[in-house]
């Protein structure tokens, strides 16, 4: 685009898009189309302008999730048509609506609903900036939100909430630049993708595209103003000017909640500034631009108002440390407007210091309100330098009260004393100054900075540069700021035209002819004698030759004076300059003040008619602005009151911040559904009506309304279902369906998962399914298979509980489930309700987590940090194995004398372990570096990566040490006895220690600490304990205290956790743009069993040194320092010393840690009128201490809580990268070679694919493919799955192999579709074939397990040696990069099958093995005996084995593999007119409740007893509501300094928690006996769900009682404002009162009206 103009886009134009594409262009217009088809499907469809081809994004319509492979043909397409075409099956009429778009703003999937944010309309304000690039201002913005059927629990709130974010105004607020960064000033030496974080408001909102690998869709959003005008000067010179104006994102909010400085160190309302001026050039021409910067805020220090309706706002300032933050504040300023590059030395004179100059506007008159703001102001930058932590930073501050000076000197004059101020700081802190040239050759013998990246073609040359910054400031950085940073900026506007030759000057001030002016000269003035101006077409510049001396120069013989303006009274600046350009200006200035008024205050801004003081008519534009300025008052009053809340929280969403207070039991990310699109059931589901799809309907219902009948034989309903990728499973989501009598929907389900067919492990048995109405979504929680004996041992094998004890501080019996990533098989058995009735099914869905493997296989950046994750893992058996046969890849019955192994010596080194292990967030891929573990002398761990749970500091005591479950450790046995045995040791020693009575509370704490740090489980350690005969219910601190002590600890810890997440949110933002510090003391700062107080040099001495030790830690690492008690002022050691969490814990306001100053929250007063009890807490940044004497034990007891907490989410989080990295090793195999490139290896792979497959589809990769059952592998061969692995995964000369006693081996190859299959292709091994492994290769095809396999041929490979020399023997070292060897079983037609079975066998020995092998030899002279390689020894017979590298099956997948699905259902038959009179039949018998004549509750609410009449008819069942619940996401501080945000799987899908309902009934022997308990499934809060009791009987009385996980669920809190996740110790939304219903079972007919009376 070419031009200033601004440039309205809406809807793009294919046709150009089409047309440009075929010209190999790609300055084509991003589009975005957002589909919705009838079945209410969501469909994204992005084109953008740096790629010539369309991705469609589909949104799961259970959990929100998106879902984008790459797959050419199904998920990205070479045009928008041919991918509408593709969602839509050609036909336009399933299309609900179709939104167009021209951007992607952002998108979260929130529970019920998924959120999708774009921009329907552009306005290019810049649209050529130097170097391309354009900036979009969003002026049209629409939230669309997709209806997802997730049933999982959510409160009220929090649907409010999610409403007020859809509600969040974008329009005109917000922009994007697609192809540049422009988070930092002009030109950025960084790419698009590596913006400044203080600047992207849409960083949260974008996570789900980077998280499926598409990080360009959705665009880097920036809020606040950028727009430019063109402007001449004298003569022909054209200009122009851009204002950008960046918000940062670290203090957000409005004006009465974002006040003054935060945790983050930063300033509400504070702004970024950014004036570019440049000369627009012809196309090839270089472009010659100047950039000025300055910041506006508000004052950084911490204070804030108390908002009054009728008068003016009370201003307050923190009266404990109000200074804290400001170092960091001016060290973040320092570092982006200090100098960087000494390159410039040469061409500027060397600057030392970055000068920050404040210009403080306030009112300073004694008794004005802001006054007390001014002191402070003074009094912090006198704190600042004192602390002599800014050596190379100099702060000045100006007070200069603008609105006195208005009053009393007038607008001009105020303006002059301004200019007065400001000259000195303006000439030393200058402006950048460069050319942008097209092509980088030019730029070659240039001189200063160079910037150049890949965004943009060419480079920019920066021969001066701006050191330092000018920050304004009023009360609110709002109107006087605003006003004076526009006078400021342009005189810096007016010396930038100067320099570019657009000279601003009148004509009749120094009376020169327009002939006369010369560019690049600062007083315009005819040439001396023996002087010539010349062009220098290379630069663009003129430059000018002096005869005389014969030299040349670019700058102007009669060069005038620079800044001449600043000596300039306001009437000659008027006067001497060209109004039309500072009008232009003035008028950015207007339009950016309204933003950010705007987003401050929610209105416009006040006093602006003084930037049209150049203005003819600024005089009537004065008289009305004072009346506009009432109404601007008013105006902002009311929002401040009423709306600005509501807007907070909203800005705290769209951001990502405090989501554990706004959406607590929102998943993050969502659960994907994986048996969707292209799961398929191995076995066909029985129908009452013959269907062709064997049951698939099941798994992708297009209607909800649709029902699956069985037949009335079947006593059970078992189905096997095939995901379409594997990964641990988490839920199970049934939909109910059935006709007019629900009893025919099944009564329990039982649940097995594997990996395959033949290792399927049962993990739920027998649990409930209610009677409920159509549609209804029950989802019904998972855990992995947990071993038996843990659960005899915990006694959690029945859901029941003694008394009312309940675990309030923690899961004391944890039990721990298998996880595994590779699970690829779910079998659900069905019992019916009622035996020999049909059984209706509706549709079902697995909800889980899979690892990335699609990216892991197509992006080598990810795969490479996978491979080394997978290296990590194996290491530790790889240097096991002393044994090790170097000569593992080679084929024993061949001369191995010319084989080349991977190193250059013939050897497989392996690299050895980093001495730091960095994690890898396991849902992108991306690398999240770890500091090293300090050394130690408790036992080593595996990872050291997951420890870091310091917080706030350095922490090397809170290390959780643990030993893999899938470690290759030889003596991983020994060790674990060893922690077993340790800790029985402490347990010994601390009950003998207690004199033989029961373990104290602090006690049982710090062994279950020692436990965890073990890395022993709950069982073990039951285990351990029975065998010494202490009962683990001894130590179990939910038993150790009473009621009262039990809650006030569990709420103190709850409050812990809600503030340390809080602090960790404020540390992590605030660390942006400053460099990383760590504190002495950690958040927790726990001793361990056995620590002791240094001794006398403490003060506080609270754990003295005792006589007997208990573990080896020594206390001599904490004797080297002492601390000081913020409050008692003694002396302590490390070990006496309190944790971060308590300092925050006593302040129960915690302003002081919160980003936003929330009313109902202050902490803070006027000048020295708060009292020092009120602020006790500090900052995350404060490095005061408190000892363990001035906190209360309770605290002291609930900081351990919380620890626990944190190492057991530590332990799951283990437990979890553990299995991950298993599966990795899987897939990847091991992978020993320290040069493997797994970049070149995969584009390596992908070439070979090609080559091999001459354009057919591969349809047997994984993840997409997998084996139905397992195959035994040998010890050193590579993993199973590595055969259908994509080619170039893994190390080139491993391959897989059978034990040498196996001679038959039979894959059974699931393909990722249905598809038809034209071949199979078997790559040769690196060790090669000989006569006597050549296998015979069978091979047949089938869509079902269930039915007859299709032989399709028999190859015997023997024959194909002789025909085929090349693949006899190793392969050559240099074969890497050619196409695989292989053989190609080519079908004579294609087979349509979901299922390939390849059978290998090797052929039976011949009783004259020389003669045979004589006849196929190559050579003349070679032996009749067979030559074996040298390392082998042994006979053939049991030597030989079964190997391969790769199993490819090519061909075509079938696309419309459920176009007949819905045909089926709708047939008009015989059979279909049954079903429907079957559906349709209501049933005999309704329910109708029983009344009661009392009721009774008890134990917290969770028992009730109903009292009936004696005349009450027999009890059928009881119907009770889905309780109005939450489960939150957070419970506990943050683990590590890892975001949050990266786990791969949430602790609640780990331990998910689940509730249970027992039934019990007291008839004539007044003995209650139970009569049934049922697990409740999760649902949608008052769903009516209805349980059947076994048999109906009468009673007298009945009771229910709530079991199960019930400390684990919350209430909703719709507005969260206390510090703390619970409001009470116990959820009340889990009352029983009023909550179950009991029925019976008649005939409405009999009963005639009262039915209707009746009726539940």
């Amino acid at each position: 685009m070419s031009g200033v103009s601004a440039l309205a886009i809406s809807r793009p134009s294919t046709v150009n898009r089409a047309e440009i594409s075929r010209t190999g262009s790609y300055s084509k217009e991003s589009s975005v189309r957002i589909v919705v088809l009838e079945n209410s499907d969501v469909f994204i469809i992005v084109s953008l302008s740096s790629r010539e081809d369309t991705q469609v994004i589909y949104v799961d319509r259970t959990t929100g999730a998106l879902c984008y492979d790459g797959k050419v043909g199904k998920d990205v397409f070479r045009s928008e048509e041919q991918a509408i075409s593709y969602v839509t099956d050609g036909s336009r009429l399933l299309c609900k609506n179709i939104t167009y778009a021209r951007a992607i703003l952002g998108y979260a999937s929130l529970g019920s609903f998924g959120l999708l944010l774009v921009a329907t309309k552009v306005t290019a304000t810049i649209p050529n900036l130097p170097g391309g690039g354009c900036i979009y201002t969003v002026t049209e913005s629409q939230w669309i939100k997709v209806q997802l059927q997730n049933p999982q629990p959510q409160g009220k709130g929090e649907y409010k909430n999610i409403q007020d974010l859809a509600e969040l105004d974008i329009d005109g607020k917000y922009y994007f630049c697609e192809t540049r960064d422009i988070t930092r000033p002009f030109p950025s030496c960084k790419r698009y993708q590596e913006p400044d974080d203080e600047f992207v408001w849409n960083g949260w909102f974008s996570k789900p595209f980077k998280d499926i690998g598409l990080p360009n869709h959705c665009i880097i959003l920036l809020q606040g103003f950028a727009e430019c005008r063109n402007f001449s000067g004298t003569g022909q010179q054209k200009g122009i000017v851009a204002l950008i104006a960046r918000r940062s994102r670290l203090h957000p909010g409005t004006r009465y909640l974002a006040r003054g400085l935060n945790a983050c160190c930063s300033t509400g309302n504070e702004i970024e500034c950014e004036q570019l001026v440049w000369v627009p050039q012809r196309a090839g021409q270089s472009v010659p631009f100047s950039s000025y910067r300055w910041r506006r805020g508000t004052i950084p220090i911490w204070w804030g108002a108390d908002l009054k309706i009728a008068t003016e706002a009370e201003i307050y300032v923190s009266a404990k440390d109000p200074y804290r933050g400001s170092v960091q504040y001016y060290q973040r300023l320092s570092r982006r407007y200090g100098l960087q590059n000494t390159e410039l030395d040469v061409v500027r004179h060397k600057k030392t210091q970055v000068p920050i100059v404040c210009i403080n506007l306030l009112k300073c008159g004694i008794g004005k309100p802001e006054n007390i703001l001014v002191q402070h102001f003074i009094e912090s930058v006198e704190y600042v330098k004192s602390t002599g932590k800014l050596p190379c930073t100099r702060i000045e501050l100006i007070n200069y009260d603008w609105h006195t000076n208005v009053k009393s000197n007038g607008e001009q004059r105020t303006i002059e004393g301004l200019w007065e101020h400001l000259k000195r700081y303006a000439k030393g802190i200058d402006f950048s100054e460069g050319n942008y040239f097209v092509s980088k050759k030019q730029i070659k013998e240039c001189k200063g900075l160079v910037v150049s990246n890949d965004d943009f073609d060419g480079g920019f040359n920066l021969t001066s540069l701006q050191n330092g910054v000018i920050r304004f400031n009023c009360a609110d950085s709002l109107d006087r700021t605003n006003a004076a940073s526009y006078f400021g900026a342009l005189q810096i506007f007016v010396e930038q035209c100067e320099r570019l030759g657009i000279y601003l000057d009148s004509d009749g001030i120094y009376a020169y002819s327009s002939i006369n002016k010369y560019e690049y000269s600062g007083l315009r003035s005819p040439l001396p004698p023996g002087w010539e101006e010349r062009f220098d077409s290379v630069t663009g510049k003129h430059f000018y030759i002096n005869h005389n001396t014969r030299t040349t120069t670019w700058d102007h013989p009669c060069k005038g004076k620079s800044w001449k303006r600043f000596d300039m009274s306001f009437e000659r600046f008027k006067s001497s300059t060209m109004l039309a350009p500072i009008n232009q200006l003035s008028d950015l200035f207007l339009l950016a003040g309204d933003i950010h008024a705007t987003l401050y205050t929610g209105s416009k801004a006040m006093h602006s008619h003084v930037l049209n003081i150049f203005n003819d008519d600024g005089g009537m534009l004065s008289s009305f602005s004072a009346a506009q300025n009432v109404k601007i008052s008013l105006q902002r009053r009311y929002k401040n009151v009423i709306v600005d809340s509501s807007r907070q929280k909203q800005l705290e969403m769209f951001l990502g911040l405090r989501l554990f207070k706004h959406l607590p039991s929102i998943t993050m990310p969502p659960l994907k559904v994986l048996s969707r699109p292209f799961g398929c059931f191995l076995k066909p589901v029985p129908s009452i009506v013959p269907m062709t799809d064997n049951g698939s309907n099941l798994l992708n219902f297009k209607k909800k309304n649709q029902v699956w009948v069985c037949p009335p034989a079947a006593d059970v309903v078992e189905l096997f279902i095939y995901l379409a990728e594997p990964g641990h499973i988490c839920e199970i989501l049934l939909t109910i369906s059935h006709g007019a009598d629900d009893s025919s929907y099944p009564a329990t389900l039982d649940v097995r998962t594997g990996c395959s067919i033949d290792s399927l492990k049962l993990v739920l048995e027998g649990a409930c399914i209610p009677q409920c109405a159509v549609a209804t979504n029950l989802l019904i929680p998972l855990t992995g298979k947990v071993n038996s004996e843990d659960f005899s041992v915990t006694g959690k094998n029945s859901p029941s509980q003694e008394g009312s004890y309940l675990p309030f501080l923690f899961d004391f019996e944890e039990l721990e489930g298998e996880l595994n990533f590779l699970t690829r098989i779910v079998a659900l058995t069905f019992y019916p309700s009622t035996p020999g009735k049909p059984v209706t099914l509706g549709e079902i869905e697995v909800l889980g987590v899979s690892l990335p493997w699609a990216r892991m296989s197509t992006d080598c950046g990810i795969s490479d940090q996978y491979i080394k994750l997978s290296q990590q893992n194996s290491m530790h058996s790889l240097h096991s194995q002393n044994d090790l046969d170097l000569n593992a890849s080679t084929n024993p019955f061949l001369d191995n004398s010319n084989y080349h192994s991977v190193s250059s010596s013939g050897d497989i080194i392996p690299t050895q372990q980093s001495t730091t292990d960095n994690l890898i967030d396991l849902l992108t891929g991306e690398l999240i570096l770890c500091p090293e573990p300090e050394n130690s002398n408790v036992l080593e761990s595996k990872f050291n990566n997951v420890d870091n749970l310091h917080f706030f500091g350095n922490d090397d005591s809170g290390n959780l040490h643990r030993t893999s479950s899938v470690s290759g450790f030889k003596d991983e046995a020994v060790k674990e006895l060893d922690h077993v045995q340790h800790y029985k040791d402490l347990s010994i020693s601390l009950l003998r220690s207690g004199k033989g009575r029961n373990f104290d509370f602090m006690q049982s704490l710090k062994l279950e600490i020692e436990r965890l740090h073990l890395n022993l489980s709950a069982a073990e350690r039951d285990r351990a304990l029975l065998s010494v005969s202490i009962d683990p219910s001894a130590i179990d601190p939910n038993r150790l205290l009473d009621y009262h002590d039990l809650l006030r600890i569990c709420s103190y810890a709850d409050e812990i956790a809600f503030l340390g997440q809080t602090a960790f949110e404020d540390k992590t933002i605030a660390s942006i743009g400053l460099e990383k510090t760590d504190n002495v003391i950690d958040f927790w700062n726990i001793s361990k069993i056995g620590e002791s107080c240094h001794g006398a040099a403490c003060e506080v001495r609270v754990q003295l040194p005792t006589a007997e030790s208990f573990t080896s830690v020594s206390s001599s690492r904490t004797a080297s320092f002492l601390l000081q008690c913020s409050i008692c002022q003694r002396k302590c050691c490390k070990i006496c010393c309190a944790g971060k969490g308590v300092n925050m814990l006593l302040d129960k306001d915690f302003k002081e840690l919160k980003i936003y100053n929330d009313l109902s929250s202050r902490s803070g007063s006027n000048h020295g009128g708060q009292t020092r009890e009120s602020y006790k807490s500090n900052s995350s940044f404060d490095d005061k201490i408190i000892c363990r004497e001035c906190c209360g034990e309770d605290i002291l007891e609930a900081l351990y809580v919380d620890y626990i907490r944190v190492l057991n989410a530590s332990r799951r989080k283990t437990r979890t990268l553990d299995a991950a990295c298993w599966a990795l090793g899987q897939f990847v195999g091991p992978v020993v070679n320290g040069q493997f490139n797994s970049c070149q290896s995969i584009e390596t792979g992908k070439r070979q694919l090609k080559a091999l497959l001459n354009g057919a589809e591969s349809l047997a990769e994984f993840p997409y493919s997998s084996l139905l059952y397992q195959v035994e592998t040998d010890e050193d061969s590579a993993p199973l799955l590595s055969l259908l692995a994509p080619v170039g995964m893994g190390e080139h000369h491993s391959y897989w192999k059978a034990p040498a006693s196996l001679s038959t081996v039979e894959f059974s190859i699931v393909l990722g579709s249905l598809s038809d299959v034209a071949g199979v292709v078997l790559m040769i091994s690196s060790c090669g074939y000989s006569t006597f492994d050549c296998p015979i290769v069978q091979i047949w095809a089938s869509n079902t397990i269930h039915t007859d396999k299709r032989s399709i041929g028999t190859w015997d490979l023997k024959s194909l040696i002789s025909e085929s020399p090349q693949l006899y023997g190793p392969e050559k070292v240099n074969s890497v990069k050619e196409i695989p060897r292989h053989v190609k079983f080519q079908f004579r037609n294609p087979v349509r099958c979901r299922i390939v079975w390849v059978k290998l066998s090797l052929p039976h020995l011949q009783p004259n093995i020389g003669e045979e092998y004589n006849l196929l030899s190559f050579d003349e002279n070679y032996s009749l005996k067979p030559k074996l390689s040298d390392s082998f020894a042994g006979n053939v017979e049991n030597t030989r084995c079964i190997h391969a590298k790769r199993l490819l099956v090519f061909g075509k997948p079938v696309k419309d593999q459920g176009q007949d699905q819905d045909h089926d259902l709708t047939i008009q038959s015989p059979e279909m007119m049954k079903l429907r009179s079957f559906l349709d039949r209501s049933p005999q018998l309704s329910r109708f409740r029983i009344p009661i004549e009392g009721e009774r509750l008890r134990d917290n609410d969770l028992v009730v007893e109903q009292f009936l009449s004696p005349v009450s008819p027999a009890i059928a069942g009881f119907r009770i509501d889905a309780f109005n619940i939450i489960r939150p996401r957070v419970t506990h501080s943050p683990m590590n300094t890892v975001d949050g945000y990266s786990t791969l799987i949430e602790d609640r899908y780990i331990v998910p928690a689940v509730l249970y309902i027992q039934a019990a009934v007291v008839q004539e022997s007044r003995k209650p006996v139970v009569v049934g308990q049922y697990r409740l499934p999760e649902a949608k809060a008052g769903t009516p769900l209805y349980f059947d009791f076994p048999q109906q009987f009468q009673a007298n009385l009945v009771v229910f009682k709530l079991l199960g996980d019930i400390t684990a669920f919350i209430d909703d809190v719709p507005d969260q404002d206390s510090t703390s996740f619970r409001a009470q110790p116990l959820a009340s939304g889990l009352s029983l009162s009023s909550k179950v219903k009991l029925y019976y079972y008649a005939d409405p007919y009999e009963l005639g009206k009262l039915s209707s009376l009746s009726a539940i």
